[in-house]
């Protein structure tokens, strides 16, 4: 049976000075079985900050610890944000960021989730000398912030890019993940995140322009190979349905 994920699962994996990884899962979207990621960074004021946070685990948690306070946990799109109950349960002192617009979702309300400040185009004070950020807009409520972490030179995004492997996917699933232009190495947003961004395209292309401009030498997202260098060409070519 074919394995999505990349192990070894729910352990720290250095990327550049100041930034991890943590790979997990599977996950579950639509029946298609999709890894998982979650990116580590440390702040210059020695604080944790936790992108999309993955599965709790109590040894990943202290192996986290043990570089600095988890201070920040952020869920970055209106998707990703199933796993932070259970990281503010254990973190009580983190602050909880969410992405436009997921504090109005039904789902996320039902849950009881604290969600205790919110995202926008500023870059809050709390992270302004590591981190920077893009809002990239789509329909029907759809916000992803982008961030890029300038010591590293490295663009974390979420669903944006979507690059699954073939051979880590079923069979009859790799035909289909082609044809819908998530399959690496030329993987794009998933077909219905492109049809919901492009009713917002103007201001979605700015977005993806500011990304650009920012020259990433790597590119890490939530599902799939990411990108380890030509961070730059690899972003320009998996957003080209947006730009172009």
């Amino acid at each position: 049976m074919s394995d999505p994920t990349y192990p070894p699962l729910d352990v720290l994996k250095p990327v550049a000075f100041g930034l991890w990884i943590v790979d997990s899962g599977p996950i579950h979207a639509a029946g298609l079985p999709l890894p998982v990621r979650m990116s580590v960074v440390r702040l210059s004021d020695g604080g944790i900050w936790l992108h999309s946070p993955t599965r709790y685990d109590a040894g990943l948690h202290r192996e986290i610890e043990a570089l600095g306070p988890i201070r920040h946990l952020v869920a970055p799109n209106v998707a990703h944000w199933t796993y932070l109950k259970e990281w503010q349960r254990r973190c009580p002192q983190a602050l909880t960021w969410a992405a436009p617009n997921l504090r109005q979702r039904r789902p996320v309300r039902r849950a009881g989730l604290r969600l205790d400040r919110d995202l926008g185009d500023e870059v809050p004070p709390e992270w302004s000398g590591d981190l920077t950020q893009v809002i990239v807009p789509g329909g029907f409520g759809f916000r992803e912030v982008a961030f890029f972490h300038a010591a590293s030179a490295t663009l974390i995004l979420t669903d944006l890019v979507l690059n699954l492997e073939p051979a880590k996917l079923p069979l009859f699933l790799r035909p289909l993940m082609r044809i819908a232009g998530a399959t690496a190495p030329d993987g794009r947003a998933p077909l219905y995140l492109r049809l919901v961004v492009r009713l917002h395209k103007r201001e979605a292309a700015r977005a993806a322009a500011k990304l650009l401009a920012l020259s990433p030498e790597r590119v890490v997202f939530s599902h799939g190979a990411w990108f380890d260098r030509n961070g730059t060409g690899e972003l320009r070519r998996s957003l080209r349905w947006l730009l172009d």
